[in-house]
């Protein structure tokens, strides 16, 4: 820390900042300044807290750099495209423009999926995540379920570079990432046709006229990783089919949807042919998640 004739007090500058973000109207101005303020000085949150608890001083130089971040994040820019990161698990991902920020409810379909491959009773288990976003479900499973074979699929070349760029960080040698579509899937990972355990996909599942409540999410994150058609579900049909053909006898599907669509996505695979369709909530006790049985 700089000496104080040459500095603000840390706690004051926080008190500034969190006013500027409570009056934005984000939701936890708190939290959001002092992750802010450990990016900028390159210190833990609870760093932060104890920095600005006994009275240390903030150099006039980093007190600018938080005060430009408070103001992009006043303007409703993600905190994590302004930190470059994002908690995930046990995971920091690197995220930015282009890529979907990884959700806290998503870690209940990361959950799902790690669960059913530490019950396969194979030596290897596969699974495959189809449109991967930024890699956080299939690093997930290559790190929890390190004797699982994993391989992730995105089409968006912006998206595959975050991917590629946190598998190469984070994952072990048992993740593969490919750029493609999710539709293809059947045919780019033909060899795997019929033995795959967990089948697993972030989609997007917004309704095409609908508009996020949230500007972050309006905003900032991809059109195609938002929007799923005049129901939401078209991609979610795709992956009914595509799923089929991938998953071995007994494998499970497990796809994330908005908290009122649990019925019409159980309904898709019901109808597909998939069998046991069951709709999880998330810890907000908001349907999440539906999995299904390959017969």
């Amino acid at each position: 820390m700089a000496s104080p004739d040459a500095s603000s007090v840390l706690s004051d500058v926080l008190r500034r900042a969190v006013a500027a973000l409570a009056e934005a109207g984000i939701a936890d101005p708190s939290v959001d300044g002092e992750l802010l303020a450990a990016h900028v000085l390159g210190l833990s949150r609870g760093g932060v807290q104890a920095a600005a608890i006994r009275g240390d001083a903030v150099s006039t130089e980093d007190a600018a750099a938080l005060a430009a971040l408070v103001a992009r994040r006043a303007a409703r820019e993600p905190l994590q495209h302004l930190t470059g990161r994002a908690p995930f698990r046990h995971l920091e991902l690197e995220v930015g423009p282009g890529v979907f920020v990884p959700r806290p409810e998503t870690e209940l379909l990361a959950q799902l999926a790690i669960d059913a491959l530490r019950a396969d009773a194979s030596a290897a288990p596969v699974a495959v995540d189809l449109g991967t976003g930024s890699g956080a479900i299939a690093i997930a499973m290559a790190t929890e379920v390190p004797h699982a074979r994993v391989h992730a699929i995105e089409r968006s070349p912006e998206a595959f570079a975050w991917a590629a760029r946190n598998a190469a960080r984070l994952a072990p040698d048992n993740l593969e990432v490919a750029l493609g579509d999710l539709a293809d899937a059947a045919v780019s990972l033909h060899e795997l046709a019929g033995t795959v355990s967990v089948v697993v996909s972030n989609p997007p599942y917004v309704p095409d006229d609908a508009i996020p409540r949230d500007p972050e999410v309006r905003l900032f994150d991809p059109p195609q990783a938002l929007y799923g058609g005049p129901d939401g579900l078209d991609v979610v049909r795709v992956l009914s089919g595509v799923g089929l053909a991938l998953a071995r006898p007994g494998g499970l599907i497990a796809i994330e949807h908005g908290e009122w669509q649990g019925e019409d996505v159980r309904a898709v695979l019901t109808r597909a042919g998939w069998r046991a369709a069951a709709t999880h909530p998330d810890l907000t006790t908001r349907d999440r998640v539906t999995t299904a049985l390959r017969p």
